[in-house]
């Protein structure tokens, strides 16, 4: 049987919820043998397969684009909740950062595969009422339309976060009990964070048949590991 490569990523957005679990799953891989984070703050995490890079300006990553170089895949984990923002703000943070850098990745690392935190509800069309869907749907477009080996844009719902990490959102505790009932009901709507992870790690180690996974998909992948 053939040995799968092993990867080595970037990871996004890793003092946030989302960034910690998917680093969590990362740094647990025997598949991923390196992984770099980049942070505006010092995240604490230590790790023998752990480097860290601080940096500032998400907008202007050209002073760090040296040490970007050389790596398989990145996971895109950095965002911010849409909740009271206008579409202007709100697609600066989303879509102008997260293609800022991605473009220089793409020059970088041809052979990257690119997996990206969006969202179930996502608007492909880019005309739909929501705003935030809207902003989303044409960050996925265009993100597909870089010169990455591969895009995946990752759409979770409800994600069950991953017991004993750090970031996670205060809210959370008041709404885990509903996990089971709505991963028994809706289970197109509700995964764990590690789902989310592992998925991330499966696509970028062995590809996959389409750019767009929904919650089903990747939570199917994860079976197969």
């Amino acid at each position: 049987m053939k040995e799968t490569k092993k990867i080595r990523a970037i990871v996004t957005g890793a003092t946030g919820m989302v960034g910690e679990g998917v680093l969590h799953e990362c740094l647990q891989s025997p598949e991923v043998e390196e992984v770099l984070i980049i942070n505006r703050k010092p995240s604490g995490f230590t790790h023998p397969k752990l480097k860290e890079i601080i940096h500032q300006d998400f907008f202007d990553v050209s002073p760090i684009k040296t040490q970007l170089k050389g790596y398989d895949a990145c996971f895109f984990c950095l965002g911010v909740s849409s909740v009271g923002m206008k579409e202007e703000e709100y697609t600066k943070m989303t879509y102008t950062l997260t293609m800022h850098v991605a473009e220089t990745l793409s020059k970088l690392n041809p052979d990257m595969a690119f997996c990206y935190v969006s969202g179930s509800g996502t608007d492909s069309t880019e005309k739909g009422r929501s705003m935030w869907a809207r902003v989303k749907g044409k960050t996925e477009n265009d993100l597909m339309k870089l010169p990455f080996k591969a895009v995946y844009n990752f759409r979770p719902g409800y994600m069950h976060p991953t017991p004993g990490l750090k970031n996670t959102l205060p809210y959370y505790k008041y709404l885990s009990w509903l996990y089971p009932v709505l991963r028994k009901v809706f289970p197109g709507a509700a995964s764990t964070l590690a789902e989310l992870g592992q998925g991330m790690i499966k696509v970028a180690t062995k590809g996959y048949q389409k750019p767009i996974l929904e919650v089903k998909d990747f939570v199917a992948l994860t079976k197969t590991l």
